[in-house]
């Protein structure tokens, strides 16, 4: 396998991603600034936290939930999911 590794950015550069493909799927490693933030979904996500905090309001969800470092939460396609994020914090996406 020879993966290719994508460089994203979203927001306004407050958000920023590398795309790339290992041997469970695509996925993406990227930092994110303070700021609130709504992402939409394509497929299924899997969000690890890294580093940092991330407040996050789920489809369905009527508040915010903390995620820090070690935790996860997923995220069914065709949905969209709200972001405060109160400190610079890293993340690790999978998608199925």
């Amino acid at each position: 396998m020879n993966p290719m590794i994508k460089s994203n950015e979203y927001f306004e550069g407050k958000v920023r991603s590398l795309a790339f493909e290992n041997q469970d799927g695509p996925a993406t490693v990227g930092v994110m600034l303070p700021g609130d933030y709504t992402f939409g979904t394509s497929t299924p996500e899997t969000m690890r936290v890294i580093s940092g905090l991330l407040q996050v309001k789920l489809p369905g969800a009527d508040r915010f939930a903390d995620y820090g470092p070690g935790s996860s939460f997923s995220v069914a396609a065709g949905t969209s999911f709200d972001l405060k994020v109160p400190v610079a914090s890293a993340y690790l996406c999978f998608y199925s």
